[in-house]
Formats: C-alpha cells, structure tokens, sequence
C-alpha cells in the first residue's frame, strides 16, 4: 500500500508574530519536521499544502505576504508537491485527489493546522474518497475559541476534534508512533 505524508498549512502566519497565531505551533511543527525526515529518508510520497485567501476581508495568507510561506521547519524540497488551496478543504480545486491517486496512495498521514479546520475538512474529504487517513496529532496545532459566551482552550478544541475525526474518518497517532511504523 503506497502512502503519503500530508503536510497541511504550516505557514508563517500561525507562528508568533504571524497574522493568526496558533497555540504550540513551533511544537507541532516540529514534530511534523520529524515525520517528515522519515518520508524523506523512505522515500515516500510527501505532499506540502499552503492556503493563500483569495475571501474578501481575509486577514492573514494574504497573497505575496511573508505569512503565506511555508514555515521553515518543513520547507518543500526540490521536486516534493506543493499544492495551493483557496479553501479549508485541501482537496477542493486542487489536483491533490489526481496527484495522490496518480501515485497509487492509499494511506495518508496528515500533520498541519488548523485542527478545527483544514485538518477536520481534509481528513473527512479524504476518507470520502477512500483513503485510509492517520493524523499525527501533535504534529497539528489549532487555537482557542469561544461559542455562546464559553471559552474554549485550544487543547479542549484539538481533543474534540481528535475524537470526533478518530471515531469513524481516522486512526489518531502521535509522531513517535508513526515513525516507529515507518522507518522499519
């Protein structure tokens, strides 16, 4: 079974400094920089997704800004996919389905930010399609919310969405996890 390491806006905006800060992005990221070695050295399908807003009154991947980049930690090598998306769905008008199939991936791992969003929307387009889906949970990052007048910590926000993704769309592992069953 051929698969591929999803790798899902880890741009420069959701770093300190950036226009739309996640929590504990550095730590995701590098964790996400780990699995990505191990695709690396394997030689197996890597896949680097960046969303750029194209929304009227967006206010951070703005295009031609230094936020819309893909952070340093995972920086695309030469001839590794890079995939621009317009939408939280990394599948919607992009050729990610073509280029996966066209591959022959049937699993996928995805690591990235947000977790409430692109990760929860790709996953589930994912598994739509058929592929079988592995997130690396603490190679993903999200932010605090608030509904109705209650808070939520952006680690009660990642463990929801964990749960609910891991019930039906995905199996839930950590990076460590993942390499031990990749690097054999």
């Amino acid at each position: 079974m051929s698969e591929a390491l999803v790798i899902i806006d880890i741009q420069k905006d959701y770093f300190p400094g950036g226009r739309m800060e996640v929590v504990n992005s550095a730590d995701a990221a590098q964790a996400a920089k780990s699995l990505l070695g191990v695709f690396r050295k394997n030689n197996k399908n890597i896949v680097h997704v960046r969303h750029v807003s194209t929304r009227e009154g967006a206010t951070f991947f703005l295009p031609e800004t230094e936020g819309v980049e893909i952070h340093e930690s995972v920086t695309p090598l030469n001839g590794e996919k890079i995939i621009t998306k317009h939408f939280p769905n990394s599948f919607r008008d992009t050729d990610l389905a073509d280029y996966l199939h066209d591959n022959g991936v049937e699993k996928i791992y995805f690591c990235g930010m947000m977790s409430h969003m692109c990760i929860d929307a790709t996953v589930r387009a994912a598994f739509d399609q058929g592929f079988t889906c592995i997130i690396a949970d603490d190679a993903c990052a999200t932010r605090n919310l608030s509904h109705g007048g209650i808070d939520v910590t952006s680690s009660n926000v990642h463990a929801s969405y964990m749960a609910a993704l891991g019930a039906v769309y995905a199996d839930i592992m950590n990076s460590k996890e993942i390499i031990e069953q990749i690097d054999t």
